[in-house]
């Protein structure tokens, strides 16, 4: 800092119009621009203006949705006026980015400060937008610290654009009259994004992470767009939320003046929001202003995995544009975030997968195109992966939510094409079995066009213990597999009526893979998402000449009587009915005395037929009890 003289008089001796600072500009010389919502405008629309006086000058900013076409400039002029450097780690295949990806530096986030500090890459000039300085010469950064904070402290010459409008923001956001060279005072309203546009998807995947991945106490860090918002929304009766976030929205905003985000729990900045950067209204320009609850921190901070991972419980959640089958992701900004970029995205899938307790979720809508395309791929050839399949954990689209964490690409595949659109799994089928990705003997099941039933799932607590009952997903295969493998032989022996020993691949696929209507199973399940034991097993089988049908059960002796085959036995009876079917029916032992007094316990007449072996046990559902 400089600290000879006063700095109100530095602050009034180095005032300029816009165009006399640029002026100031050397043939050659790398100009950063002020990232996200607050570049400042008035800076680079002048800058736009005098663009034919300069010779060779490159661009350093985030990819942006450009309020002044430099890129339109520096394709007119082949770049000899004006050459682009985006920071940008998308995939480059909308088509607005794409035919601009020549400018596009790939780069994560939180390693952006060290390139301009390490002089890797000296910035020569720094355009940012603050606050007017307060009575003791600090001006804030506002709404844009993240990259700007670094390549003000590193640049050979700052020009600041003054501006009333910019929201003192606390935190390390503050630069000091004295480190900045040039001031230009220039008011007009901050860079806002308007409405996101509505997606019915958007709001299926929403509940399906409140309802399952994310539990009061956790930290929140999201992205941008209407997947997120819709997040947001879901979450509003969850308590004691935190937030270490590289963007701050309206949503999280929300949130807190609804007294769902406390921030008690965080373990890291208790009591404080923390964010890189703000996008959004001027509603929450406005809520940032000296809110002492709210703390901006530059991305080399905020964005380092180890910085994220000292946060307690943070779930990672961001939006993905493409995946394939062994896990592999694309991502790219939406026409509606084109203020963000990407670039943080695998600093918070790694970071967010260290926190005690954390998560990384990636949300995914199953189509494009109008539901032309499917997001989910095969295999990701003519994209550039941006998160490698390693550091992929758990997916969700509005077909269901899948934990691909310590899976082998086969249960990856299957996982992936669970939650792809029922419209395009046979076709990944197909593909995952000529891949090699699934055994050629692997056959098609009715369960490639089931539409998960995430009203079904339910959470109980047995003797303390959190117990999920959900329908059966085909990556339960396995698990179902040591389910029967772990019953006592009586119980075998009442589940399938003789002594059996073996329970082979073929049997539990026709478990596991169901259309969820005609065929369907239950399963209770204790541990971590994705990696829970099968306790407990309830399932029907319509015979088609009747319309009613048939069910089974098996339960660990562990969970036997409390209250789980009532459970599942409800669950399976209002299902069926929901789907139309006539009725219930039950071939049991006649000693099976619990299984009995399970199926009388159904809120419908129950007959019972004995034919001197079996006993047969059925209601229908249109008789009154």
């Amino acid at each position: 800092m400089n600290i000879n003289g006063y700095w109100a008089d530095k602050y009034v001796e180095n005032r300029r119009s816009a165009a006399d600072a640029l002026r100031l500009i050397k043939p050659a010389q790398r100009v950063f621009i002020g990232s996200s919502c607050g570049e400042p405008q008035h800076l680079v629309r002048e800058l736009s203006e005098l663009s034919d006086r300069f010779k060779e000058i490159e661009i350093i900013r985030l990819m942006t949705l450009e309020t002044t076409p430099l890129t339109l400039i520096a394709n007119k002029t082949k770049d000899q006026s004006l050459n682009i450097r985006s920071f940008y780690l998308g995939s480059a295949k909308p088509s607005a980015i794409a035919r601009n990806q020549r400018f596009l530096t790939p780069i994560h986030m939180s390693a952006i400060p060290r390139l301009f500090n390490s002089r890797m890459l000296p910035i020569h000039v720094a355009l940012i937008q603050v606050s007017p300085p307060d009575d003791f010469g600090w001006m804030s950064l506002g709404i844009s610290v993240d990259i700007t904070m670094a390549a003000a402290q590193s640049a050979d010459l700052v020009i600041a654009q003054v501006n009333s409008h910019m929201p003192r923001v606390l935190g390390r956001s503050f630069i000091h009259v004295n480190d900045v060279d040039l001031f230009v005072e220039h008011n007009e309203p901050l860079l806002t994004i308007g409405a996101n546009p509505d997606m019915a998807a958007a709001n299926d995947i929403a509940r399906l992470i409140a309802r399952r991945l994310v539990d009061d106490g956790s930290t929140l860090a999201i992205g941008l767009g209407t997947t997120s918002e819709a997040v947001m929304l879901a979450l509003s009766d969850k308590n004691d939320l935190g937030i270490h976030t590289q963007y701050m929205t309206d949503d999280m905003m929300q949130l807190i003046a609804k007294g769902v985000v406390t921030n008690t729990k965080k373990g890291l900045h208790d009591g404080k929001t923390v964010a890189s950067s703000a996008i959004g209204s001027a509603d929450l320009y406005e809520f940032l202003n000296d809110n002492p609850s709210v703390e901006f921190h530059p991305c080399d901070y905020v964005c380092e995995p180890a910085v994220i991972a000292r946060n307690n419980k943070l779930v990672s959640m961001s939006v993905v544009m493409a995946m394939d089958l062994t896990g592999q992701v694309a991502a790219d900004a939406m026409p509606h975030s084109h203020f963000s970029g990407v670039t943080g995205i695998c600093d918070f899938v790694r970071g967010a997968f260290q926190s005690p307790g954390g998560k990384s979720i990636l949300m995914l809508p199953a189509t494009s195109a109008g539901g032309s395309r499917s997001r989910i791929v095969p295999m990701l050839l003519d994209t550039a992966v941006v998160v490698p399949r390693g550091d992929t954990q758990y997916v969700v689209t509005e077909f269901g939510a899948v934990n691909l964490f310590g899976k082998s690409l086969q249960e990856r595949a299957l996982a992936m094409i669970s939650i792809a659109h029922p419209d395009f799994r046979d076709e990944l089928f197909y593909e995952a079995k000529k891949m090699g990705l699934l055994s050629t003997d692997r056959t098609l099941h009715e369960s490639l066009h089931g539409v998960y039933p995430i009203h079904l799932e339910e959470v109980i607590t047995i003797d303390g213990e959190q117990v999920t009952v959900r329908p059966v997903k085909p990556v339960d295969e396995r698990r179902i597999q040591e389910h029967f493998y772990s019953l006592d032989e009586d119980d075998v022996i009442a589940r399938f009526f003789h002594d059996k020993t073996r329970f082979l691949q073929e049997e539990m696929e026709e478990v596991s893979q169901i259309d969820y209507v005609k065929d369907l199973t239950l399963v209770a399940v204790v541990g971590e998402f994705g990696f829970g034991r099968v306790v407990g097993l309830g399932e029907y089988l319509v015979e088609p000449d009747t319309n009613v049908a048939e069910i089974a059960f098996s339960i660990n002796k562990a969970y036997q009587k409390k209250g789980l085959g009532k459970i599942l036995l409800k669950k399976l009876s209002s299902a069926a009915r929901e789907n139309g079917l006539a009725g219930l029916v039950a071939y049991v032992a006649p000693d099976n005395n619990g299984m009995i007094k399970l199926f009388n316990q159904l809120s419908y007449p129950v007959t019972t037929f004995y034919d001197g072996e079996m006993l047969t046990l059925r209601c229908n559902f249109d008789a009154a009890v």
